[in-house]
């Protein structure tokens, strides 16, 4: 077994645990194997033991790992996430590669992504990235001003706002890891008491999955504990 069918198992057995203990059916956490960084070779690797769903936060590195696995799997059907920072002028590329978007925090950035979407693709998935732990170093729409992006954003052609996204401030105790996490439940559930369907709670890393699905998480982006340390140059 290679190493990352075995990590596989391992994230899978955990979710399967926190799902059990959250008494919610495994079905409703979509597990995003965060490949960032690692080789089209790796993807293969988790595409042959059943992983359909990858997150890319490079736009470059994404597209062309995206074009080598389409080469090598032109019959399988993978679903790429874009999970890094946006830049204006980076927006057509994103929308013409990727069937979700995790990290629009601007309605500028969604207007550009809704014109940009070949309408032949359908609409591009867009959660909304909020800084819940109020981190200045963090990207995200603050919370007091997520309601009126959210109506904005929903609003648009070619898009379908699906839920939240966050990365919260790392915490070792389990307790401190689930207030963030509890607390864009409750900012999703606020938005759809306004009116607006939201079914997407992406949240939970691989240092925090466990606390993330006890509060809800219907996504989880998980990347070390899969694929490994990660070595940036």
């Amino acid at each position: 077994m290679s190493t990352i069918a075995g990590n596989l198992q391992a994230v899978e057995a955990t979710i399967e645990t926190a799902c059990r203990a959250a008494n919610r059916p495994r079905s409703t956490v979509q597990l995003l194997a965060v490949s960032k960084t690692f080789p089209a070779e790796a993807v293969l690797e988790a595409a042959a033991c059943g992983q359909r769903a990858f997150g890319e936060n490079y736009l470059q590195e994404g597209i062309d790992k995206i074009a080598a696995v389409a080469k090598a799997l032109p019959d399988t059907s993978l679903e790429w996430h874009f999970i890094g920072p946006i830049q204006s002028n980076k927006t057509r590329p994103i929308a013409a590669n990727f069937s979700w978007v995790h990290t629009v925090e601007r309605l500028k950035i969604a207007q550009r992504l809704s014109e940009q979407r070949p309408p032949e693709l359908g609409p591009l998935n867009i959660c909304l990235q909020v800084n819940i732990s109020g981190e200045a170093s963090k990207s995200g729409v603050a919370p007091e001003e997520l309601p009126a992006l959210a109506q904005a954003v929903a609003a648009l052609p070619n898009l379908r706002l699906r839920g939240l996204m966050a990365i919260p401030e790392p915490q070792e105790d389990p307790a401190l890891q689930r207030e963030p996490f509890a607390r864009l439940r409750e900012l999703a559930q606020a938005i759809v008491k306004s009116g607006i369907q939201l079914d997407t709670l992406s949240m939970g890393m691989s240092g925090d999955m466990r606390a993330a699905v006890m509060e809800g998480a219907t996504i989880v982006r998980v990347g070390s504990a899969i694929f490994g340390a990660r070595h940036y140059e």
